[in-house]
């Protein structure tokens, strides 16, 4: 029993370790996630900045699979193209390396009195934990909590190590004898470092756990290099398995070079150390040589570190035979490719980087915007001449909006467990209800198409004098929703103190335009049905300027927080105060919309 106790200490100690990487690692992306954002997009087509740019950010998250799967996703995205994305791949593979630095920590030994004394990880985890405790547990600042994030992650990480290397020491004979036979037979060695970290999923921590063993057991370089290289290639066979799920043809190239450069780059490796000893180069002093924690994490470095700046050159090489093996599909027939400029765009391997992700959803509500517009024109148009032609685009586009509402909607909730920070579920609830307020305004426009659709059936028509008030009524609502749609682009506040004003006016035409349909009515110069088809549409037009409103309601509260649960009271307190500016514009609308009425 007293060995089932050991194992579980052991493997204890490796989720506290996998842990504290995942919380340092979290705290870290949430509190560069703006940074990195900047940093990619300054990318260009040379391969050394992306190399670059891959150890920066790797070095940053401290997790390569994380970097390679956030460049697969900003592939999809189009923030990067495919060749831009190979040198990130293979800057990633060496900034992991960061790691087994940190970790060799492990081996600081020094006196008491000693200043190196304070970085010893017995000493330095528990220290971490309680700074990371006490700032999560005194501020209520988000960048704030991130750093105590990171702290706590930092020190729960060691504490694994720490329980790892203790559990381990109680295994010396069982893992000198496995050591031993890593020692006679590489391929086992191999195997081994491919099968742990497929099951792990992650390089680092296996890579931890060999430097736990040559802090307690040792290790020799000829017994572990073939296991480092077997880790290098499970890891990247890892990251091709996570990456390609649900990706397109760009995006499975980047992890398809992925897994060929650490093929080329562990034949690399074999070729020169193969070499080496038959030409005596490496001597017996290295391939024997005992390595520590510290020696472990070179080691580690310098087989990640070589390959990269010998293969960078052939990047463009990677790229035609990873193009070879993942062709292009074919184009399908009848595509809408607005429809794929926009959905391609919400990739799920964002969606680990809230920042990025919430990013790519803008993009596309900016997008929703534009068209629900555009059938927003189409539709009034319709009123004044019915041309059936032109309903296959409408519907064409009003399916558009409801499958990007639907897919955004989905995203967005998907995105829910990455999100940390308060603002970035503020951001997250502005777009999940400005998703809906666009969907609607769609929906309302198809609804003003589907009237005159009826009228058309009945041969019905409006008067001459229905359709000049119409036109005012709908050129109101017109402006409302563009002046709408530039606000939501710029959050520009002081063209939103001009929406609420506009859509009280829009209110009081609705009213009016009634009022005189009701005339019209009881003087027998307009029939009831007609009446009902006008007052429908009148309705409708009046709904979509509500929805305007919201709109500028959500994009008022992103900037001014404190409105946000109190929307009504806001909205009432516009209506009801005597605020000047809204006074003027209010008035300045009445004598512009009611100056057109007089006019009829």
């Amino acid at each position: 029993m007293a060995i089932f106790y050991h194992v579980i200490a052991l493997l204890g100690g490796l989720a506290m370790f996998l842990y504290g990487m995942r919380v340092m690692g979290d705290g870290l992306k949430a509190n560069s996630g703006g940074t990195l954002k900047v940093v990619l997009s300054k990318v260009t087509d040379k391969p050394i900045l992306a190399f670059l740019l891959g150890v920066l950010v790797t070095c940053i998250i401290q997790s390569s699979t994380a970097t390679i799967v956030l460049s697969v996703g900003l592939v999809g995205a189009g923030l990067l193209t495919f060749q831009q994305s190979i040198g990130i791949v293979l800057g990633a593979n060496v900034g992991t390396a960061i790691t087994a630095q940190i970790i060799r920590l492990m081996d600081l030994k020094s006196a008491q009195d000693s200043l190196i004394y304070f970085f010893k990880a017995d000493n330095l985890a528990p220290m971490a934990l309680i700074i990371g405790i006490v700032i999560l547990m005194t501020t209520k600042r988000e960048s704030r909590k991130n750093i105590g994030n990171v702290a706590c992650g930092f020190g729960i990480l060691f504490m694994g190590l720490i329980f790892m290397s203790d559990a381990v020491a109680v295994f010396e004979d069982s893992l000198s004898k496995l050591l031993t036979a890593f020692e006679n037979n590489y391929l086992l060695g191999f195997g081994a470092g491919v099968l742990v970290t497929g099951i792990i999923q992650s390089s680092s921590a296996v890579v931890g756990i060999i430097q736990s063993v040559a802090s307690t057991v040792g290790v020799t370089f000829k017994g572990v290099f073939a296991v480092i290289i077997g880790v290098n290639i499970g890891d990247c066979l890892t990251t091709f398995l996570v990456s390609r799920i649900g990706a397109r043809p760009e995006q499975i190239r980047t992890v398809v070079v992925h897994v060929l450069y650490n093929i080329c780059a562990a034949i690399l490796i074999v070729a020169v150390l193969t070499i080496g000893r038959s030409t005596s180069l490496i001597s017996d002093g290295i391939w024997f040589m005992k390595l520590n924690s510290g020696g472990v994490a070179n080691l580690h470095g310098l087989l990640r570190m070589i390959p990269a700046v010998c293969l960078l050159p052939f990047t463009n090489l990677f790229a035609k035979v990873a193009m070879k093996i993942v062709p292009d599909e074919p184009a399908e027939e009848n595509e809408d490719g607005l429809v794929l400029n926009n959905l391609v765009a919400l990739d799920e391997h964002l969606l680990s980087s809230p920042i990025l992700a919430m990013d790519r959803v803008s993009h596309l509500l900016r997008d929703m915007a534009d068209i629900s517009y555009k059938n927003y024109k189409s539709c009034t148009e319709q009123v004044f001449g019915y041309v059936q032609e032109k309903d296959k685009k409408i519907k064409s586009r009003e399916d558009l909006l409801d499958r990007i509402t639907d897919q955004t909607n989905q995203y967005l909730i998907k995105m829910t467990p990455y999100i940390k920070r308060g603002t970035d579920f503020q951001t997250q609830n502005f777009a999940l209800k400005s998703s809906s307020a666009f969907e609607r305004i769609g929906d309302l426009s198809y609804d003003i198409l589907n009237v005159v659709r009826d009228m058309n059936k009945q041969d019905i028509k409006f008067s001459d004098t229905a359709n000049k008030e119409l036109t005012v009524l709908i050129g109101a609502v017109n402006d409302i929703l563009t002046m709408t749609i530039e606000v939501y682009r710029t959050k520009d506040m002081y063209q939103a103190s001009k929406i609420e004003p506009l859509e009280e006016v829009i209110d009081e035409l609705a009213k009016e335009l009634n009022n005189r349909h009701t005339k019209r009515l009881s003087q027998n110069n307009c029939g009831v049905v007609e009446g009902l088809f006008f007052q429908n549409i009148v309705l409708l037009l009046e709904s979509i300027s509500d929805k305007c409103s919201d709109i500028c309601v959500y994009v008022t509260e992103l900037v001014q927080p404190d409105i946000r649960g109190r929307e009504h009271e806001y909205i009432h307190s516009l209506h009801h105060s005597n605020d000047a500016q809204f006074r003027i514009e209010y008035k300045n609308n009445m004598i512009r919309y009611y100056g057109e009425l007089d006019k009829i």
